[in-house]
């Protein structure tokens, strides 16, 4: 799919899409917990889909009627014998320990660049808690056959917080006791908090969180409450980003959606926008933005690294050279992104120089009429389609219809506000 970006100005209201880190954790949440869960505003995305398709081959019924997600379940009990996570890496990671808890061998599969990203961690860690793996060198497939017995474990949590995440939900769901997960270079604080937020909200037995360093589960019994529980899927503060950025850019939005105190790491959006002068108020539910003198800025992506898309395209007209910290996070996304956003940038004019952990984008020095790819990974085609608004000429972005993933009403969005898109 090609889609073409023509300059212009835009303006208007907006309402940030439905977080699909909030949503797919609400739907693990929703199939570990006894009884009935309703989600309001639920995602739409592939992966939130993906997410959906999962709870049901784990043992949960869900229906959705009026925009409202009900979820019954009796805990993990799997009906299928493989499990797909399409193209999420959060699925996967999170879902893996899920499955683990049950007593015969389900196959978990995906697609996409899923498929060549790296699952050692599961070969290491699952034996130590009484499950048997098999993956295809590091890789999917896997051959999982449990079930899980919570003990006392040491991971590494540098690659992705999403391990952790998997791994307290499983405890949660076998109800551990006196155990706890100790972490070594823990990256994505704020992420944990989100998954611990969440399973307090369901009901679900949360360990204490020691500083980062390790979540103890007590020895106490934890009865989950049987009346149905609401919870309502936050706005996504990572699809949002390239909203603000793009009022910072292009014109004078309203972006409505986006809780200011949201656990979401994404949120630090709102340092970087602040840093680099655009014009911004903040209030509870409504971001009004637009832009002003943009100028360089230096920001630490290491605990949010897919800020890096939204904020190489802010950075593009920043006067001066913004240093982002955290590349070393980027190599096991959708595309090894550090490299993916100098090349596609790179095409667009923008000087892009890796050093190390360092982004180094030189700014302001005008964004050119260009082709460009997608590489097939989300975060890529939007932060071109918003580096577009302001260019000296049409961008067309190739395989543009990787936004599915995870907004995939992107293109109508922006084009609501006024942006040309063809």
């Amino acid at each position: 799919m090609l889609v073409t970006i023509q300059p212009g100005s835009i303006t208007g209201n907006i309402v940030a899409p439905a977080s699909k880190s909030s949503m797919q954790r609400a739907c693990a949440a929703a199939l570990v917990r006894k009884g009935e869960s309703v989600i309001h505003n639920p995602g739409i995305s592939n992966d939130d889909n993906a997410a959906l398709d999962v709870i049901k081959q784990l043992g949960a019924t869900w229906s959705i009627n009026d925009s409202v997600l009900t979820v019954k379940s009796e805990g993990v009990a799997a009906v299928s014998n493989e499990i797909n996570c399409g193209e999420s890496g959060l699925g996967i990671r999170m879902f893996a320990p899920l499955v683990a808890l049950n007593k015969h061998t389900i196959t978990i599969n995906g697609k996409g660049s899923l498929v060549t990203r790296p699952m050692d961690f599961f070969d290491e860690v699952l034996p130590l808690l009484d499950v048997k793996i098999q993956s295809n060198e590091g890789k999917l497939p896997l051959n999982i056959h449990g079930p899980l017995l919570p003990k006392n474990i040491t991971i590494d949590g540098s690659l992705s917080s999403q391990f952790l995440t998997g791994l307290l939900m499983a405890y949660a769901a076998a109800d551990a006791k006196d155990v706890a997960i100790t972490v070594v270079d823990l990256k994505s604080k704020p992420y944990i908090d989100l998954t611990l937020k969440v399973m307090q909200d369901f009901g679900l037995k949360v360990p204490e969180n020691r500083n980062y360093e390790s979540f103890y589960f007590a020895a106490t019994p934890h009865a989950a409450a049987s009346k149905t529980i609401d919870y309502t899927v936050e706005g996504d503060w990572s699809g949002g980003a390239f909203l603000l950025v793009a009022g910072a850019i292009a014109g004078n939005i309203t972006v409505k959606g986006l809780d200011p105190f949201s656990t979401q790491a994404d949120k630090a959006v709102l340092q970087a926008l602040m840093d680099c002068g655009s014009v911004i108020s903040i209030q509870p539910d409504v971001i009004e933005i637009g832009p002003g003198k943009l100028q360089a800025f230096h920001f630490n992506a290491t605990d949010c690294p897919d800020l890096f898309p939204p904020l190489v395209a802010l950075a593009s007209y920043c006067e001066g050279t913004t240093v982002i910290e955290g590349v070393n996070r980027l190599a096991h996304k959708e595309s090894n992104r550090g490299l993916t956003l100098q090349d596609e940038f790179g095409k667009l004019g923008i000087e892009v120089k890796l050093q190390d952990d360092l982004m180094l984008i030189k700014g302001n020095t005008g964004v050119k009429a260009a082709t460009v790819h997608s590489r097939h990974d989300h975060r890529i085609a939007m932060a071109c389609a918003v580096a577009a608004l302001k260019a000296e000429g049409d961008v067309t972005i190739e395989e543009a219809d990787a936004v599915s993933k995870s907004y995939p009403n992107f293109y109508e969005h922006i084009k609501s506000l006024g942006a040309i898109v063809k």
